[in-house]
């Protein structure tokens, strides 16, 4: 598993963490039944507060996707595929919201947009 966290970024620390993680169970390079780094363990290799790593599988486990076994871990959960898909299409909008609002301040149409994104499927396809 791997975190990377930025501290020049607006958003708080646990919700890097959260944030990093859900994305790779979501995009399975974390699988079901996979042992997540203890919270001293991520703390200390992270150089943060078992604190806010406690709070970051705290936010995942609220969420379903990491299971705490007391005294064994923290552990990702069998996760609904349907719910795997609905945070896929999540990300995907986010996605797309961002680009067409710089295709706003870009001054690009709507025409214009999506024979970018065709363009962009077309070259991801090969």
């Amino acid at each position: 598993m791997e975190v990377v966290l930025s501290n020049s970024s607006g958003t708080p620390i646990y919700e890097q963490i959260a944030t990093q993680v859900r994305s790779q169970i979501v995009q399975g390079s974390l699988e079901p039944g996979e042992a997540l780094p203890s919270i001293r363990n991520l703390a200390t290799s992270l150089r943060i507060s078992a604190i806010t790593t406690k709070r970051a599988y705290a936010e995942l486990e609220a969420q379903g996707l990491v299971e705490t076994v007391p005294g064994k871990g923290c552990f990702v959960a069998g996760v609904d595929p349907e719910l795997l898909r609905e945070e896929r299409l999540r990300s995907v909008e986010e996605a797309l919201a961002l680009a067409a609002a710089r295709a706003r301040e870009a001054g690009i149409g709507s025409d214009e947009l999506h024979e970018m994104l065709d363009l962009v499927l077309e070259e991801g396809g090969r």
